[in-house]
């Protein structure tokens, strides 16, 4: 379990059980709490606790992405192994120029479409001419799973 604080995240899901197996795979641990139609997961890879439970979505819940940014380029590459090795399709984007940053990440879908990232920022863009988060944050459509990316293939979302 990390340390506090935590950012807390709970929301609901279509399939209680397949959810909490997409995550035990995410994040390398099992759930701390189990109960009828809710589980609760406190990874130590991140401040988190993460509440999941079966319900309808709230009104007006419209979520870009997740991500949690770790600290160099061996963490990112360890967690990539790591979950793909657990079976989790993943799509990587590494030495990617995106919202005035570089960075080297990769993402994971978890069952009800709700996109993780794992990154880390390897420099600032500041110059003129980086791309700014209207080219960088849309959302983007792509078919391509457990492949790799580079800034110059497609479009990548901001950490």
């Amino acid at each position: 379990m990390s340390a506090y604080p935590k950012i807390h995240l709970s929301f609901p899901v279509g399939d209680l059980d397949q959810s909490v197996a997409f995550y035990k795979r995410f994040f390398g641990e099992g759930p701390v709490k189990t109960r009828p139609g809710y589980v609760k997961f406190l990874p130590s890879m991140a401040p988190l606790n993460l509440a999941l439970y079966t319900g309808p979505k709230a009104a007006g819940d419209a979520t870009n992405h997740f991500g949690i940014e770790v600290r160099d380029h061996a963490s990112v590459m360890q967690h990539l192994r790591r979950i793909k090795v657990s079976g989790l399709d993943t799509r990587e984007e590494m030495d990617v120029d995106c919202c005035h940053a570089n960075q080297d990440k990769f993402w994971v879908k978890d069952p009800d479409g709700r996109e993780w990232e794992i990154y880390v920022l390897n420099r600032d863009i500041d110059e003129p001419g980086a791309r700014g988060e209207e080219a960088c944050c849309a959302v983007q459509e792509t078919g391509e799973v457990s492949g790799q990316a580079r800034s110059s293939d497609m479009p990548a979302c901001c950490g």
